[in-house]
């Protein structure tokens, strides 16, 4: 009897481990898996990995990206990696096809560019998958997963930071913000999470950045979470040794997420990289709230 063919899938490759760890998860399965690697975000090391094909394509070319992925016979993809912000919106050169779509965008945020990006894949017979499909174990689970749970000052400013940083969420302006002593000290917008822990660090001349201590210096806690209604194809929280490295030089010593809704990259060495700090990592399932319908 012939031997089973193996399931061909499309990857969509932005920066970072993330598409990495998909692609190896991918293989493990037994899984072809076709790279479409953005050539102003990807790794390098994504060629080292095992694809079956491996496609450099710079940002905006969609139509190349489509033709790439049929010629392939790919007709389900994941997107996996960040592709910055401001690479999205001014350094994006878009041919026929992305301009079409940018101009019919009635918002230029990161949900209605790339939502309307995977419905003109769909129409072209290649569905998104959910980019945590092949990486489950790695969300991160409900309650304290360092060895230290938050202070009671701590707690406060995740209960405040929740609350903030889910109501900004829905706009899509971020999905991380820093807070101290139940004070917003910044919020995520187009600059990445790094950079705004970095900044929060700044602001609060956190002595862990080489300034000397002040009134305002206070340990900081960065709350990170999902939108309300996450695409879970696109767009995921992800954090990783780095955030853990960014947290210690800013001074910050606890990190809060939302349950089964946030990627941790290298779980366990994050963990143990968190222990060996004083930091730490709490997840709660975010409350979702039951819009009010008036009865008939």
């Amino acid at each position: 009897m012939p031997e089973p063919t193996q399931e061909r899938i499309g990857l969509i490759a932005g920066n970072g481990k993330f598409p990495l760890l998909v692609l190896d998860a991918a293989r493990s399965r037994g899984m072809q898996v076709v790279v479409a690697a953005i050539k102003e975000e990807t790794f390098p090391e994504i060629e080292l990995h095992g694809a079956f094909e491996v496609h450099w394509l710079s940002l905006g070319e969609l139509s190349r990206l489509i033709g790439t992925f049929k010629s392939a016979g790919v007709t389900r993809a994941i997107m996996a990696g960040q592709v910055k912000h401001k690479q999205i919106f001014s350094s994006i050169k878009p041919d026929w096809r992305l301009a079409k779509l940018l101009l019919a965008l009635t918002t230029r945020n990161t949900d209605s560019l790339i939502g309307a990006v995977s419905n003109v894949l769909a129409d072209e017979g290649i569905t998104l998958m959910n980019s945590t499909e092949l990486l489950e174990p790695m969300l991160a689970g409900e309650g304290v997963l360092t060895c230290r749970g938050p202070s009671d000052s701590e707690q406060t400013n995740i209960t405040y930071g929740r609350a903030v940083a889910h109501h900004l969420s829905r706009f899509d302006i971020g999905q991380t913000v820093v807070i101290a002593e139940a004070a917003c000290v910044a919020v995520e917008a187009m600059e990445g999470t790094d950079a705004t822990i970095l900044r929060a660090g700044q602001i609060m001349k956190a002595p862990a950045m080489g300034h000397e201590p002040s009134t305002l210096s206070r340990a900081l806690t960065v709350v990170k979470v999902a939108k309300p209604n996450q695409d879970m194809r696109f767009d995921v929280p992800v954090v990783g040794l780095k955030t853990i490295d960014t947290m210690k030089q800013a001074g910050a010593a606890c990190l809060a997420l939302d349950a089964r809704r946030c990627l941790m990259l290298d779980k366990d060495a994050v963990l143990r990289a968190a222990d060996e700090a004083g930091i730490c990592i709490v997840a709660e399932t975010p409350v979702r709230h039951i819009p009010h319908h008036n009865p008939a």
